[in-house]
């Protein structure tokens, strides 16, 4: 396989997106969505990143492998300097270093758009993207506990932050 090239998402990139989100949706607790996303949803969530919290993707031969975003962290003004990460791989590619090539390029916009702080919310538990992000300077700065609800269960979040320069 080639190797993969970060780019920013397109609305031609909705349905490869989606096709990625969906299963994580409906198996894992990766996301709390409960709901897979529509087409017609997943352009909207498209359509709606621009500038500084635009969506990036991974591709290898043609193929969207995975995607990533950053979203406003909150929506009251003294927040605008940081933001939320959000990064998903398609399952065939996980563990072969593109969540990495894709956070990596995400700080890079991050920092480029002046942004100070970056933060991740992870389910407890989901180890792989824990250290995904401590690989990349995230730092562990909490437990929000029992938050969520997905399959039966009560889900923690870690949260890690990272500070940029």
């Amino acid at each position: 396989m080639l190797a993969p090239a970060v780019r920013t998402a397109t609305l031609e990139d909705a349905e490869a997106i989606r096709a990625i989100y969906n299963v994580e949706v409906t198996t894992s607790t990766v996301t709390f969505d409960l709901e897979p996303r529509t087409l017609a949803a997943q352009r909207a969530w498209l359509a709606a990143r621009s500038g500084a919290h635009s969506a990036i993707v991974a591709e290898a031969g043609g193929e969207v492998i995975g995607f990533a975003s950053l979203s406003p962290w909150k929506d009251r003004p003294a927040y605008r300097t940081s933001v939320e990460d959000s990064v998903y791989v398609h399952r065939a590619h996980q563990g072969s270093g593109v969540g990495r090539l894709l956070l990596g390029h995400l700080l890079e916009v991050a920092n480029r758009s002046g942004f100070h702080a970056v933060f991740g919310r992870i389910v407890g538990g989901h180890e792989a993207s824990i250290r995904l992000h401590t690989a990349l300077g995230f730092e562990v700065i909490g437990v929000e506990r029992e938050v969520g609800r997905k399959f039966g269960k009560w889900l923690d979040v870690v949260v890690v932050e990272r500070l940029l320069p």
